[in-house]
């Protein structure tokens, strides 16, 4: 095989690596094997279990010319036969075999020589790779097979570990949510029951003390409203915005952005030459930055929020009421504090909370250098 060739494989494989999205590898694996084995086109298929593929990513051909084919091909002819063995094929002319169909939709591009490769994963084959005409008219070889045969064997792991990946990611999710759906329990419960008793208390009153029924009332409007904002507040958890996609600095003023017009809490927040972080650190980060933010709101009385984002150092402080960090209450009511030191440990950063009754509260998170 040409040096070239191996240096291509070389630079495919460490950025298989690196690469934790599904459908960006499957696309890596397939404009790989296209550009290895100098072809026009190339195909990656992932089965569904049920004669259809979950997944078929293409390269080589424009969105129109797959727009005109129609939908996704079946697991039959050619397609099917590298799912049904791990042994590859090579043939100078794919209509000549006695597996072929005989048909392509109408506008699919003529083929003829051709090359199929499964992906086998712990002796079961995951999918294939397909690939299609020769670029210089020539015909597919065994040096050709080889190499995409090395292809398949990282995009079997690669494809392995991104799924992990993505599982693991849904896990994380789902814990979340759990939490979430704690807190709702915890604190818009509380308030609804408030609601429902300041309501039957008005009730009560509102024949023998007008005036008395109408405090209650007005109570049981602020209790709704507080209820709200609550709800509010969870739901934009539970619809974070994309850490990947927009980046921390973004993601957390999206977040203080919500907690301003829920809240109508004053938070001033400044961003600037933010470190680099992977993807699971960032998510820590923005996590407890929201936990600390969420304790201002909810307890401190605070007239102002400062949040700061500088370098590898997060601090959210509070002018609030304050509190005894190693009052042996603490733990109790505010389980937030746990959970923030838990994310720090597991990233290897440091948390400190300082605190004293009637001064305020600082949240300072330095990550490892």
């Amino acid at each position: 095989m040409e040096r070239t060739a191996f240096r291509t494989l070389s630079d495919v494989v460490l950025a298989l690596a690196a690469d934790h999205e599904v459908d960006s590898v499957l696309q890596r694996i397939v404009d790989s094997a296209r550009e290895l084995g100098r072809a026009r086109y190339a195909a990656l298929g992932i089965p569904d279990g049920e004669g259809a593929f979950a997944r078929f990513i293409t390269s080589g051909m424009s969105d129109e010319l797959i727009e005109a084919m129609g939908p996704l091909p079946r697991t039959h002819g050619m397609l099917g036969a590298m799912l049904d063995s791990p042994e590859p094929h090579l043939t100078d002319d794919i209509t000549a075999d006695p597996r072929f169909r005989g048909w392509w939709p109408r506008a699919h591009p003529q083929m003829r020589s051709f090359l199929g490769v499964p992906i086998v994963s712990r002796g079961e084959v995951i999918g294939a790779i397909y690939l299609t005409v020769k670029e210089d008219g020539s015909h597919f070889d065994e040096e050709d097979q080889s190499l995409i045969q090395l292809l398949a064997a990282h995009a079997a792991i690669a494809i392995e570990n991104a799924r992990l990946h993505e599982r693991s990611r849904e896990l994380s999710i789902v814990e979340e949510r759990n939490r979430l759906a704690r807190e709702l329990h915890d604190s818009v419960t509380q308030r609804l029951f408030g609601v429902k008793l300041a309501a039957e208390s008005a009730l009560t009153l509102l024949d023998r003390d007008p005036s008395k029924a109408g405090v209650e009332l007005k109570r049981v409007s602020d209790l709704a409203r507080g209820a709200m904002e609550e709800l509010r507040a969870v739901v934009f958890e539970l619809r974070p915005a994309s850490l990947e996609a927009e980046g921390l600095a973004t993601v957390l003023r999206k977040h203080v952005e919500v907690l301003r017009r829920v809240t109508g809490q004053e938070i001033d927040l400044k961003v600037c030459e933010v470190a680099r972080m992977t993807p699971e650190c960032a998510t820590q980060v923005l996590r407890i930055a929201q936990e600390a933010l969420g304790n201002a709101v909810r307890h401190a009385d605070a007239t102002r929020i400062e949040v700061r984002l500088r370098g590898q150092t997060l601090t959210v402080s509070d002018d609030g009421v304050g509190f005894d960090p190693s009052g042996p209450e603490v733990r109790g009511q505010r389980l937030g504090l746990t959970s923030m030191e838990e994310r720090a440990t597991e990233m290897g950063a440091t948390l400190t909370v300082r605190s004293e009754r009637g001064v305020g509260t600082t949240v300072t998170l330095e990550l490892a250098p």
